[in-house]
């Protein structure tokens, strides 16, 4: 499955970078991240919890940035299995930062597999889930940039 998507925060691109860059703030975004740890530089292991349809999962997740430019991209790589059921989850994102004046355009892009169970239930489902995800996050992340610094 494939999702792509753009918001725009309200604050320079180089401060976005940074931002999005720090793992502790990133995953502050995601609902659902717990147990953030640091494995080895740019790779980071998290339980990762969340309800599709009317099933609960929680995953153990690594998450290795591949490539980073700053302040222009961030690429990662994201592997996880879910915990109490067979079942894999295999994806790519690559985030791009555009300066707008004071404001960042953040473009994304993320191609995502899973099998096993949650594979099972169908992509609207999970089309929709990533959705809620995504709206969440842009919440969130526009939440965080327009507090006082």
């Amino acid at each position: 499955m494939k999702f792509s998507g753009e918001l725009i925060v309200k604050a320079p691109r180089e401060r976005v970078y940074k931002a999005v860059r720090d793992a502790r703030f990133f995953a502050s975004c995601v609902d659902g991240v717990q147990d953030l740890q640091e494995t080895a530089p740019d790779t980071y292991a998290a339980l990762f919890a969340t309800k599709v349809a009317y099933m609960n999962f929680k995953f153990k997740v690594t998450v290795q940035v591949v490539r980073a430019e700053e302040p222009n991209e961030i690429e990662a790589k994201v592997e996880g299995t879910p915990l109490g059921i067979v079942g894999r989850l295999t994806a790519t994102s690559l985030t791009r930062l555009a300066a707008m004046g004071e404001e960042t355009k953040i473009s994304y892009d993320v191609d995502a597999a899973l099998t096993g169970k949650l594979g099972s239930l169908g992509q609207p489902v999970l089309r929709s889930k990533a959705k809620e995800m995504e709206k969440q996050f842009a919440a969130r992340l526009a939440a965080a940039f327009a507090a006082p610094t």
